[in-house]
């Protein structure tokens, strides 16, 4: 029932020293020195001395259900393993669909979500796919929203894409809109959550719908906004309008896209335009398909997006001095329990706070993960594995 952390340098993301943390049941319920533990009955202890203790990491970027397709049935990509995210020390993860809405749909994604929760971590969904009108579960996104409890908001939203459904800015304000009034009634965040191609347009549309519109510039979250050098400098903008901006990991120049920036640079860029980090997130794209088109649009190869890039990237920022650890750490943690308005009950170490956490070593390599106040790693052993592992 009880579970004491002991001597580990504490970042709640900002850093509070050498803490003890206890916990009962999925609760942080006392941070402090040297806790008393004699009266506690059931407790376990673990001395984490030498260690460094961060929040759980947050993926709002997760094709849990599997994704991809775009070569055809053989290019589908499989369902995510609870170990999948647990090794990437990701303890709230968000799913969606992609290109793919017909042979993936949203019971699957629902009832994945439900099963990796009855696994042990957090979990949520976006309604919807690619195409407008999108796919979702009751036949509108308000009352997905409003009244199905694992819903934040909508997407994947595809724009500026030769894989979208080429939507207006009508179209998308419409949507925008839905999604705004359903997250009202349903006290969440109802973000539209876009994915951005490599199209001319970029963000162009969202834009235009900011300065023409009702809808508040935060409704709108794209996200893969470092994969050229077009499209990031809009981010750059969209950023100084107020707006929030997704990275997505593992993404970096190559012959397809020589302007694509690694998160490290994109971050760099970021702190030298001196625009603010709090506004910054980044998220995995793991188990969707990642497809390489040549440039008549014809699919040259396919891959699969790894939970693994999203920390290793981040330690990336830190190793390479263009954050500290407090205020890297953020990016996959507060500033996504921000976005998600599941703050203070994720993304932080407080009193009252979920119980989930990831223990680095020294060399802020991952060694423990525990997700609501259960060990899912310990020690760099595996101790909960998923159903079919």
């Amino acid at each position: 029932m009880f579970l004491l952390l002991k001597g580990g340098e504490v970042y709640s993301p900002e850093y509070i020293g050498k803490m003890d943390i206890l916990t009962c049941n999925e609760k942080i319920i006392q941070i402090g020195k040297n806790i008393a533990f004699k009266d506690l009955p059931d407790i376990s202890i673990i001395d984490l001395s030498g260690y460094i203790i961060v929040p759980g990491f947050i993926d709002q970027h997760v094709h849990i259900a599997g994704g991809g397709g775009e070569g055809g049935p053989a290019t589908r990509t499989p369902e995510i393993n609870l170990t999948d995210l647990t090794k990437a020390g990701i303890t709230t993860v968000v799913g969606l669909l992609g290109a793919d809405g017909i042979t993936r749909s949203m019971s699957e994604l629902l009832a994945k979500s439900r099963a990796l929760e009855e696994e042990g971590l957090t979990t949520y969904i976006y309604t919807g796919a690619y195409e407008l009108p999108t796919r979702t579960i009751t036949n509108s996104v308000r009352s997905d929203i409003m009244i199905i409890d694992k819903v934040l908001g909508t997407g994947e939203i595809a724009i500026s894409d030769h894989r979208s459904a080429q939507p207006t800015v009508e179209d998308l304000t419409k949507l925008a809109a839905e999604a705004r009034v359903g997250g009202l009634l349903g006290n969440k965040p109802g973000i539209v959550h876009l994915h951005v191609g490599d199209g001319i347009r970029g963000l162009t549309p969202v834009i235009d719908i900011v300065k023409n519109t009702e809808i508040p510039i935060t409704q709108f979250i794209p996200t893969h906004v470092n994969r050229n050098g077009h499209l990031f400098s809009q981010a750059l903008e969209f950023l100084k309008m107020g707006g929030r901006i997704d990275l997505t990991s593992d993404i970096k120049p190559d012959e397809n896209s020589k302007t694509a920036l690694t998160p490290a640079n994109a971050v760099k860029n970021i702190i030298e335009n001196k625009l603010s980090i709090d506004n910054v997130t980044m998220s995995s794209d793991s188990n969707g398909s990642i497809p390489v088109f040549d440039e008549n649009k014809k699919l040259v190869k396919v891959m699969v997006g790894s939970t693994l890039t999203l920390y290793r990237d981040l330690k990336e920022i830190i190793t390479k001095g263009i954050l500290p650890l407090e205020s890297a750490i953020k990016i996959i943690t507060e500033n996504v329990a921000n976005v998600l308005l599941l703050y203070p009950k994720k993304g932080c170490i407080k009193e009252n706070s979920d119980a989930d956490f990831v223990i680095l070593d020294k060399n802020l390599n991952i060694s423990s993960v525990i997700a609501k106040g259960q060990f899912m790693i310990k020690f760099n052993e595996i101790i909960k594995k998923g159903m079919f592992e």
